[in-house]
């Protein structure tokens, strides 16, 4: 049965300097809602064939089962060379003054009680362990013009601006719906297993050295491969889903960025009652879906340099939720599991804490980003090696991807096992935990392993129209 209602206004907007409610955000349309029964086994596919046929920004966010798909920009809130700023149909809103960036925003962003969709890259980290400048957006959160929810339950919620933009939507969702990708095998060639690799070799050699000097602990080392043949996204993350068990998934074009990704694990999750997550992998060895596999899983836990990279990953993981939660309330739920991601086996933990009074999921996103598993430790130090040692800033990868919904919950995934494009470029890019113990050539081999969780799936954009793409 399909049923329609209008969302609940805020009972409270951001103010300007004077105390009067912000007019952009003030007159920020309420979205209209409706739900219609839906087969949940194809929310993936329709969710990917309204990607491949958007012509704005658009959001694919799947969490275990949930899939989410959002598009358009209502309002844009972003973290800049200048600051935060807040737009509603390129009309400036007045930011609060916060504590901090990301917590000024997220004053703005919770009082709309709509949810929020976008991206940090790995850059935001210069604000918040650091002094360095950034020269572009880190942060970019939207509220989308419409959007559509997959529930595992057998429906699908839309939202749009009225009731005749709804229409619209289910149109576009039954169009979409009745597609059926069929296989395809062609694939982009790319250079996985040398690229860069003497460099690298070198980065990782230095990075032993300065930890041996007592500068870090521990730094994750990345490399960057280039695919110099045009890719088809949609279809890519559609053929690499398939091929990968993540922790998350996403598709996505937003500010100038495009990216597909099969998150091996979160940043943080923070629920509705204050409860804050981190799941911090750390350790690798290759997945190759035969008997070798166990072998090479009990490596895991004889290895020395692996269970101590892991071991302190978790260390710091616990040291920063206490800093965003109250005291006596973080434990290790489960401690050093194997996790299988794609083409490698992760030891993986697991660790909860609650939001400490006058705490919000700002504070803990900030409290866990960028994660120890994509920076290293003590943090601030590895993200100052970072930007000195590797050639190229990192962009999204080891950033997040972000889903801030409108009762409080946020969701952010850490951004690795992902093809990247922007402008006119496509490329790759994995890194591996550098440690006192380690050596450059399996910390190469662990790049590689990785990067096939991603390089073995690029569909050619020539390949695409069987999933969807006029």
């Amino acid at each position: 049965m399909t049923r329609d209602n209008a969302l609940p206004v805020p009972a409270a907007l951001p103010t300007s300097a004077h105390g009067a409610p912000s007019p952009a955000l003030a007159e920020l349309p309420r979205h209209a809602a409706r739900e219609i029964p839906f087969d949940a086994a194809a929310a993936l596919t329709t969710a990917v064939a309204l990607s491949a046929a958007s012509k704005e920004p658009y959001l694919l966010y799947e969490n275990n089962g949930d899939v989410i798909w959002a598009e358009g920009e209502a309002a844009v809130a972003e973290i800049g060379a200048d600051g935060p700023s807040v737009t509603v149909g390129g009309v400036p809103v007045e930011v609060p003054h916060g504590p901090s960036p990301l917590a000024a925003l997220g004053r703005v962003l919770d009082a709309t009680a709509q949810p929020a969709y976008g991206w940090a890259t790995y850059e935001l980290s210069r604000l918040l362990h650091g002094d360095r400048p950034v020269t572009e957006p880190v942060l970019r959160l939207v509220l989308p013009r419409r959007e559509v929810r997959f529930p595992p339950d057998g429906t699908a919620r839309l939202r749009a601006g009225s009731a005749r933009d709804l229409d619209a939507l289910e149109a576009r969702l039954a169009a979409a719906s009745a597609l059926v990708p069929g296989a395809v095998e062609e694939r982009v060639p790319t250079e996985l297993e040398g690229h860069g690799a003497d460099d690298y070799r070198k980065r990782v050699a230095t990075a032993v050295e300065d930890i041996h000097a007592g500068l870090m602990e521990k730094v994750i080392v990345s490399r960057r491969v280039p695919v110099t043949e045009p890719v088809d996204l949609p279809a890519s993350y559609l053929v690499g889903r398939r091929a990968n068990a993540p922790a998350r998934s996403f598709l996505l074009r937003s500010g100038g960025w495009e990216s597909a990704g099969f998150s091996p694990e979160i940043v943080t999750r923070v629920t509705a009652d204050g409860t804050v997550h981190a799941q911090p992998l750390a350790g690798t060895r290759a997945l190759r879906g035969d008997p070798s596999d166990e072998d090479r899983r009990a490596e895991l836990y004889r290895d020395a340099k692996e269970v101590y990279e892991h071991a302190v990953s978790v260390r710091l993981a616990a040291e920063e939720l206490r800093g965003a939660c109250a005291p006596g309330s973080v434990r290790v739920d489960d401690f050093m599991s194997v996790s299988e991601r794609g083409s490698v086996q992760h030891l993986a933990s697991h660790l909860t804490g609650r939001l400490a009074e006058g705490k919000t999921r700002w504070d803990a996103l900030a409290a866990l980003f960028p994660a120890v598993t994509a920076s290293g430790i003590p943090k601030a130090r590895a993200c100052t090696w970072i930007d000195d040692a590797e050639p190229a800033e990192r962009g999204l990868y080891s950033g997040a991807v972000i889903v801030a919904d409108g009762d409080g919950t946020l969701d952010a995934a850490l951004v690795l096992r992902s093809v990247y494009r922007r402008d006119g470029r496509t490329w790759l890019r994995a890194g591996a935990g550098v440690v006192g113990q380690s050596d450059p050539e399996r910390e190469l081999e662990e790049t590689r392993e990785k990067l096939r969780s991603v390089g073995l799936f690029l569909v050619p954009e020539s390949a695409g129209a069987a999933f969807g793409r006029p």
